[in-house]
């Protein structure tokens, strides 16, 4: 099993290149199918979520060129079947959106249910509601969902929550359809809009993304394009979090800043430096961390896939902080395990109250998810001593190269398989 071994206690210093966003590379890998000419997709995160959907468009007839790590092109004009059911689609949440792709160029689809992280019910029940208002039907039988629409008409649709797969996923069927649908209250996320940016580039008419109202008018055919992918704004955070807590001084490259507002806003507020350019913010954390007050909510709000790294930073910060998580209700698993590391910290339902202590100390740890998986890493880079982090596999899904790019900061991290591995660590760590 593989495990990182990492000693923590290092200042974070030197520039890191941010790959392109995973959130925003699975629903646009979906939508790629919804042509038959070949579409080229660049700046395309290597993680295990894109290599699993990739692997799912093979089966059922799509060609996928991986014209280098970063790229692909993909061509589904040979395309011979609907349903998408095996062992791997059913680990990544992202699988629903092949439902939004095939019911929308092929009026049906049959996909398993999607699994991914354990951070609490997913419901897909407007993603649902938006396909019915379209003129499918849907249903829930034998672990998958199948659809079947004998046309797609476009539709006034408001969805009841903020959701961004659902927004996706009623734009990816839309697009095709008769008529013009909107989509009220829809989410006003960056893939959102990178998706439907893409869309636009392959002849679709999408109109207002990026505000809580779409306007989608439905096209006879989309057609080839090539298009690169937003830089990943969870990874770029990731690593200013990775600057604050460590007392680094990193600068995140092959970025759009305005996409980390509510992340650097944060980061001022609780004593860092924020320098930002055109493509890259740099992170100072020359003086003590101070306490805040943070509540998750979507976009252009605090994301709650930067939370976990927030109360990690907030940890090692003076002060009592309080960090509300509106999204996910079971966000806080990582809690105890930063507890073993010496964090103050209690969780009352959605809130976790912390109290900062001055340090935390190394311990053997399990990571339960993506995201809490990468702020126990940040922990660990700041603990006193060695940490050893089990279940790395999740913190594959959405991180490329990881602890390359910690280690070309400074980091001592390693991955490893043995205990003989984790000697030889310790050995040269001295």
């Amino acid at each position: 099993m593989e495990q990182y071994a990492i000693k923590g206690g290092n200042p974070l210093v030197g520039e890191v290149e941010i790959s392109g966003a995973k959130n925003a590379a699975l629903p646009i890998l979906a939508a790629a199918i919804m042509t038959d000419d070949p579409v080229l997709i660049e700046n395309m995160p290597d993680v295990r979520d894109t290599n699993v959907l990739l692997q799912a468009l093979e089966s059922i007839g799509a060609v996928v060129d991986r014209i280098d790590r970063h790229t692909v092109r993909i061509n589904a004009s040979m395309i011979h079947d609907h349903v998408v059911d095996n062992d791997y689609i059913k680990k990544i949440r992202a699988s629903y959106y092949l439902v939004g792709a095939l019911l929308g160029k092929y009026r049906k689809a049959e996909v398993a249910l999607p699994g991914g992280c354990h951070i609490g019910a997913r419901p897909i029940d407007q993603h649902i509601k938006g396909w019915e208002a379209l003129g499918a039907t849907v249903e829930i039988a034998h672990g998958m969902i199948v659809t079947e629409a004998k046309e797609l008409k476009g539709r006034r649709i408001y969805l009841d929550v903020v959701s961004v797969g659902a927004t996706i996923n009623i734009i990816l069927a839309a697009v095709l359809a008769d008529g013009q649908t909107i989509i009220e209250n829809a989410a006003k996320e960056p893939h959102v809009v990178d998706l439907a940016n893409f869309l636009n580039c392959m002849g679709a008419n999408i109109k207002g993304a990026g505000t809580d109202v779409i306007r989608i008018k439905g096209v006879t055919k989309l057609h080839s394009t090539e298009y690169a992918i937003i830089p990943d704004q969870i990874e770029a955070g990731t690593f200013m979090f990775a600057a604050a807590v460590t007392k680094g001084d990193v600068t995140v490259k092959n970025v759009i800043p305005k996409h980390l507002e509510s992340i650097s806003t944060k980061l001022l507020e609780i004593g860092c430096e924020i320098e930002e350019s055109d493509d890259a913010v740099r992170v100072v954390a020359a003086k003590p961390l101070t306490h805040t007050h943070v509540k998750t909510l979507p976009y252009p709000g605090f994301p709650t896939d930067m939370q976990p790294q927030m109360t990690v930073t907030l940890g090692l910060s003076k002060g009592t902080s309080i960090v509300t998580e509106s999204i996910f209700e079971n966000r806080f698993r990582y809690v105890g395990e930063l507890v073993r590391m010496g964090a103050s910290i209690k969780v009352e339902g959605n809130t976790a109250i912390i109290d900062g202590v001055s340090r935390y100390t190394g311990a053997s740890i399990s990571v339960p998810d993506l995201r809490a998986g990468a702020a126990l890493v940040i922990a660990a880079l700041a603990a006193e001593g060695i940490s050893v982090l089990d279940e790395i596999q999740y913190i594959e899904r959405g991180y490329e190269d990881f602890e390359l790019k910690l280690q070309s900061l400074g980091a001592q991290i390693e991955r490893i398989e043995s205990e003989r591995e984790l000697q030889k660590f310790k050995l040269k760590i001295g």
